[in-house]
């Protein structure tokens, strides 16, 4: 990585925000296992006085197992097309089967704020500490929702994080 230079939320979360839909990687820690894999929901606020980065994980997933047993998550956003292939990639595969890292040639590179890595190359990279997680309650959700996202049953628990770095690698 050439360097990074930090950046405020309120710069970077215009970007954050359009690329979120066609695929960010979330990445999570556990003592040696770390995990990441594509997300295309999330959102950034303001909570308890504190910029915060909501991201959703499904219980299926493995990257749940990890971040259950974490204080903290990172999400790194590449822009203009970058990474298409590994989005692609670390969306359909467990990290309980694949290595992605070493899938997709990706490189895990030590945050500055939090012990979970960034994945380098990419162009935003936003650290966040846990503050509060909540799982959906199926019963509160609308029927459409449901019938769209949740025909499985496979709901997903909101983790809540307070921002502590946005960079812009340079």
């Amino acid at each position: 990585m050439n360097g990074r230079k930090q950046v405020d939320i309120a710069q970077a979360a215009k970007s954050i925000l359009e690329q979120i839909p066609k695929g960010a990687f979330l990445t999570v820690k556990d003592g040696s296992r770390v995990n990441t894999m594509t997300i295309g929901w999330g959102t950034i606020g303001r909570m308890w006085n504190k910029p915060v980065f909501m991201v959703m994980v499904r219980y299926s997933r493995f990257t749940y197992e990890i971040i259950e047993k974490s204080s903290a998550f990172t999400v790194s956003v590449p822009l203009n097309g970058k990474f298409k292939e590994a989005l692609a990639v670390c969306g359909s595969k467990s990290g309980r089967d694949v290595d992605k890292f070493k899938e997709c040639g990706l490189k895990a590179v030590p945050g500055e704020k939090v012990d979970v890595p960034v994945i380098e190359g990419c162009d935003i990279h936003v650290e966040c500490r846990i503050l509060y997680k909540e799982p959906l309650a199926p019963e509160k959700l609308p029927k459409d929702i449901i019938d769209a996202c949740y025909k499985d049953g496979d709901f997903h628990v909101l983790y809540f994080g307070e921002i502590l770095g946005v960079y812009e690698e340079v």
